[in-house]
């Protein structure tokens, strides 16, 4: 309820109001300062200056990038059959400091005529049994060579029963039809409007002679078979095009796990599944992984609203090879690199643009048709899932569980310090998930989130082994220069609203315009300053705003974080804006400014959450500072009748009814 007199007009309204609050702080802290018998405004403090520059992420140029080379990874071309000719082989040339192969040819069990300056490939004598005494190849690094046979030992003996099942799933079972589980309280919804099916539906009670292939559709149906959603499984059917790993496991020639050692245990479910040809049946790349997570990326592209569940889910597929026995740790990091990259360039290829566009509506609009929600109430659906329906449903547990499948706790082999390197293209994959953003920050946002280098096969020249696309899908992981970011509520969606979760880091400065509500949840320490000039940026934890100054001249800052939120500069508010707090108990709600807090006018708005209920005569501190200096224009808290009390160091209401 505003502070204000019922009835009177409006002129004296105004003038008592100023009286009141006058009374209640002192000429120090009005919208003028007096000194004997002079009046001066009240000084505004300047905005956190704009840094000169604005961060970006540069395409590397040393190598051809890969969404424009896709087309050369095949197999039985000899054009196309060694690392410097084959992209998909070159994505992996970081696996060489763990492994030298027989040949650097794509050629196990393979061959191909002559092609021009190109001479024809011969089948290599690797036999894919380490230890038969065949030449087989070179271990170049032991200690990582053994620790990746190390763990899946260890990951297959303290298998339990539900892993065993899960990665039985897996691995018969479509591949898609595996992860759009990752959808959640969508599932349902998905498979009805794919119309995918699956005959892996139980395990095979003699497991000892049944290979059980799936007869199922895995996808569904594509095209214009499908009215409501063939444009959908056209655009996952997409990203599988040039993206075998069938080149990388030919040039390569890595035994499975099992071959490498006995120790290994495979799911006794999957034996009857083991080829009998191994010189034709490499381990690294996962097959399995590499659709995994194309797959993944394509869904979460079409239904951002499930982002880092689907990648979650993804990436639970490649672990899942490693508990069956039939991958290493290193072939299903190298399966999630080259199904990213491969996803990334089918989305990024400019003749598929119509498609995709299509299929994004088509997802939009047929899931909400099934789930009778509305283009304001999808996302919210979307996110309503509980254990019973969504196993992805904790954002702790997924963040953590991709962070630990990024690396399978590898050590760093190589420099942990070069510089982030984002791969061109890459940044087609937040498309949707930050329609807000330009392509050019999207591209910052891969960058400031990726892991470190030093890994063993992410170093790619590229960079598509450190990024982390969870990561990624929590916003900036740095505010590096001048970051300024324009939301459109009335485009809904992330447009209208949105949240990201990193702790932030840099010595830039942020600055939210347009419409939209931003919520900042990290334990966040950028240095340059959060100026508010438009929409809502709301403080969801309580280092939200960095270590800078906080100034709001347009829109609104909304405290909303579980105990005070720190201001480690100046907060000023100018005239025309709101300061919206969401006070519960424990501090919740409220601000501490350690430098000058600035009221030049504006509105403060309360509201009790949380089960906090102050009654009648009670005086509830709002904000504390070292200095303090003005007061709002109007101040309104639900359900109240207040009076706003204003000290040199404080602002509180005292509840009057």
């Amino acid at each position: 309820m505003s502070f204000s007199t019922p009835g009177m007009p409006s002129a004296i309204a105004v003038a008592c109001f100023a009286l009141l609050l006058g009374a209640c702080g002192g000429d120090d802290n009005n919208t003028t300062q007096s000194s004997g018998t002079t009046t001066t405004p009240l000084a505004v403090p300047a905005a956190p200056a704009d840094p000169a520059f604005v961060d970006s992420a540069p395409v590397k140029a040393s190598v051809t990038p890969f969404v424009d080379d896709i087309a050369s990874n095949q197999r039985g071309v000899a054009k196309y059959a060694t690392l410097e000719t084959n992209s998909g082989v070159r994505l992996m040339e970081g696996f060489l400091n763990v492994w030298e192969p027989l040949t650097r040819i794509v050629d196990a069990a393979q061959t191909a005529p002559a092609d021009g300056a190109f001479p024809a490939v011969v089948a290599s004598s690797w036999t894919g049994l380490p230890g038969d005494g065949t030449p087989g190849g070179t271990v170049v690094n032991a200690a990582i060579h053994n620790a990746n046979v190390q763990y899946v030992i260890d990951a297959t003996t303290a298998r339990t029963a539900a892993q065993a099942e899960a990665a039985y799933y897996d691995d018969r079972r479509g591949k898609n039809y595996s992860v759009t589980d990752g959808m959640g309280p969508l599932t349902a919804a998905w498979r009805a409007a794919a119309q995918q099916t699956t005959t892996i539906t139980s395990i095979p009670a003699d497991a000892t002679t049944i290979k059980y292939d799936d007869g199922g559709n895995n996808v569904g149906v594509a095209g214009s078979a499908n009215a409501t959603f063939g444009d959908v499984i056209t655009m996952v059917n997409k990203v599988g095009d040039n993206a075998s790993t069938e080149p990388n496991k030919r040039f390569y020639k890595y035994a499975r796990p099992y071959r490498w050692s006995s120790s290994v245990v495979v799911a006794p479910t999957l034996v009857p599944a083991i080829s009998p040809t191994p010189n034709n049946d490499g381990g690294f790349v996962s097959g399995h992984t590499a659709e995994a997570l194309r797959n993944a990326v394509v869904m979460a592209y079409l239904v951002p609203e499930r982002f880092q569940e689907m990648l979650t889910r993804g990436m639970e597929l490649g672990e899942n090879r490693i508990l069956a026995g039939m991958h290493s740790p290193l072939d299903v990091i190298g399966g999630r690199m080259l199904g990213i990259a491969s996803a990334a360039a089918n989305l990024y290829i400019p003749a598929n643009a119509a498609l995709k566009a299509s299929a994004y509506t088509q997802a939009h609009t047929a899931l909400m048709a099934a789930t009778g929600t509305t283009p304001a109430t999808f996302r919210t659906f979307a996110q309503s899932g509980t254990a019973a329906n969504d196993r992805f449903t904790d954002y702790a547990t997924n963040k953590a569980n991709f962070n630990r499948r990024m690396t399978f706790g590898f050590p760093q082999i190589g420099s942990a310090t070069l510089e982030p390197v984002v791969p061109k293209g890459a940044e087609v994959m937040l498309e949707t998930r930050f329609p807000y953003l330009s392509a050019d920050q999207r591209r910052v946002v891969l960058k400031t989130t990726e892991i470190a280098s030093g890994y063993p096969v992410m170093d790619d020249a590229e960079g598509w082994g450190r990024l982390n696309l969870f990561a990624a899908g929590d916003g900036y992981g740095a505010f590096n220069g001048n970051v300024v970011v324009t939301m459109d509520a009335t485009l809904g969606g992330f447009h209208a609203a949105d949240l990201w979760r990193n702790n932030i880091g840099g010595s830039g400065k942020f600055t939210l315009k347009g419409t939209g509500n931003l919520k900042l949840g990290g334990a966040n320490t950028y240095s340059g300053g959060t100026q508010v000039a438009g929409g809502a940026l709301e403080a969801a934890s309580v280092n939200a705003f960095g270590t800078g100054d906080v100034y709001l001249g347009a829109g609104s800052v909304i405290i909303n974080a579980p105990a005070s939120v720190a201001i480690a500069g100046k907060y000023t508010q100018l005239a025309n804006t709101t300061l919206d707090l969401r006070v519960g108990p424990n501090g919740q709600g409220r601000m501490t400014v350690a430098g000058l807090t600035t009221i030049a006018g504006g509105t403060l708005r309360v509201a009790f959450v949380n089960g906090y209920a102050p009654k009648a005569g009670d005086t509830v501190a709002i904000m504390t500072g070292s200095s303090i200096k003005g007061q709002f224009t109007a101040v309104a808290v639900d359900g109240y009748k207040v009076t706003p009390i204003y000290t040199a160091n404080g602002v509180q209401v005292r509840i009057d009814g």
